[in-house]
């Protein structure tokens, strides 16, 4: 079997998931065809890449060395291809992202990250949207975030970078909730709470709640829907809680607080259409949002003393630097 770019992804799609099974939803294959590949691709390498346990998958020595290859040549193949297919055409970028609150300092950076073009911003809370948006060119690029739990499958002809591979969900409640002063709040504490309902639905992120309240031991009462915003002044009202991003500010009558031992995560996804930004465009956007919202979580308390906790966490990798670089110039 000859090696082909194809297989590259496969590589670094599992080490990246973590999961045959989430690779598989990302690269938009069956689990079984996925694994039937990798196992040829391991033959003919003449050793494993991954060990596989019933946690997921991790790389082997051979695989780690197999994947910073790939990973390298992954990078010159997709900005040799963003460079040829890339030509802006007339009319504004059109770029789609979830709901943020770095959204403004984004924006702020978008006019150096894309000097002389005109960019429009659509902000979505349902990452299928901006999914499909993309694949039916209503969209030329997009900041997407997942539940860590769920796949949202990109087209397979949109490039994407990982923003990053997890960040924590945190919950937001009222000023004067008997868990406010705490510093870390149990998902089983708050059984008996109303809930707003998390935006985007059809995206898997209800069933992420209902998961983690299961294993916490309690289904939640959702008793509010505010997809498109308005969920905090029910919150400040004192009458739901609400998962909310960990850089969430902490508005009047509101605080924000993680969950212990992080039950809810999401992962942010850049994708974009190869035939309107060129490679180093999009890594002029990748730059953008990586360092607005860096900034933005160092400049969160709850965030920060979450990260204070946890900076050494060897999962947090390479990320790690982005956050220890926003910290020291906050």
């Amino acid at each position: 079997m000859a090696l082909e770019i194809r297989h590259l992804r496969a590589i670094c799609a599992i080490a990246e998931a973590g999961s045959l099974s989430q690779a598989a939803a990302a690269l938009g294959m069956s689990q079984p065809s996925l694994t039937s590949l990798l196992q040829r691709l391991e033959r003919q390498i003449g050793a494993p890449l991954f060990v596989r346990s019933h946690t997921g998958v991790t790389p082997t020595p051979v695989g780690e060395q197999t994947l910073r290859r790939a990973l390298t040549l992954l990078v010159e193949f997709d900005r040799f291809e963003s460079d040829l297919l890339g030509a802006l055409g007339d009319g504004p970028v059109r770029l789609g992202s979830s709901q943020m609150d770095c959204l403004p300092a984004f924006v702020e950076l978008l006019d150096d990250a894309l000097p002389g073009l005109d960019v429009t911003v659509y902000v979505e809370p349902s990452s299928s949207v901006l999914a499909q948006g993309l694949a039916r060119a209503t969209l030329d690029i997009a900041v997407i975030a997942m539940s860590d739990d769920q796949e949202v499958p990109l087209a397979k002809h949109l490039g994407h970078r990982v923003l990053f591979s997890w960040v924590p969900v945190f919950v937001g409640l009222p000023a004067r909730h008997r868990l406010a002063g705490a510093s870390e709040v149990d998902l089983a504490d708050l059984a008996d709470e109303a809930w707003i309902g998390p935006p985007g639905p059809e995206d898997g992120s209800l069933t992420s709640l209902r998961a983690a309240t299961h294993r916490a031991g309690f289904t939640p009462r959702i008793r509010f829907e505010c997809p498109n915003g308005g969920g905090r002044q029910l919150i400040a009202a004192g009458q739901a809680v609400q998962l909310v991003e960990p850089t969430a500010p902490e508005l009047p009558g509101m605080v924000v607080r993680p969950l212990k031992d992080d039950p809810l995560r999401m992962r942010l996804v850049l994708a974009w259409r190869k035939e309107r930004l060129t490679w180093d465009q999009a890594e002029n956007v990748y730059r953008a949002v990586m360092t607005s919202y860096t900034r933005h979580a160092m400049a969160s308390t709850p965030f920060r003393t979450w990260w204070d906790r946890r900076r050494d966490a060897q999962a947090w990798d390479g990320l790690a630097d982005f956050f220890r670089a926003a910290g020291s110039s906050s």
